[in-house]
């Protein structure tokens, strides 16, 4: 699945895209793939000398694949979106550097109505980088705006 099959799935888009594309997704989980491009701006700054890909963008690389997971699944939730609730143990076990190829895997462990529990974990070149628990809770746009 491209971009232009799951970009109605899902409201982020480019700068703050993190993924590319999807490899598979099942009812329960989505493997998805991000290139992490060297020109990325962020870069610049995240460090100059020795540029690092941030560990929060690997995590927000997991939250996005769960948004088109739960969307793609067929869950409604109305007009409401999923937005990250909580993340707990989260690690990082390896850097990700400029021109790495990362592979996203979540998987949904259970749901209670609006809310989601799910684990992600983050590979480059076969070995883990991330790991983390995370919830994410549908969220109605209208009532945040207030």
């Amino acid at each position: 699945m491209s971009r232009e099959d799951f970009k109605h799935l899902i409201p982020n888009r480019p700068p703050y895209l993190w993924v590319d594309n999807v490899v598979s997704i099942d009812e329960q989980r989505i493997h998805t793939q991000k290139f992490i491009d060297p020109k990325i701006e962020l870069f610049a700054g995240h460090y100059p000398n020795f540029p690092v890909f941030p560990a929060a963008l690997q995590c927000e690389c997991a939250f996005q694949a769960s948004a088109i997971l739960i969307a793609e699944i067929g869950v409604s939730t109305g007009h409401k979106v999923p937005v990250v609730a909580r993340a707990n143990n989260l690690k990082f076990r390896r850097m990700v550097r400029p021109g790495d190829e990362l592979d996203v895997f979540v998987k949904l462990e259970n749901r209670i109505k609006d809310v989601f529990y799910l684990k992600g974990q983050i590979l480059r070149d076969g070995d883990i980088t991330t790991t983390l628990d995370f919830i994410t809770a549908a969220a109605d746009p209208e009532r945040a705006a207030q």
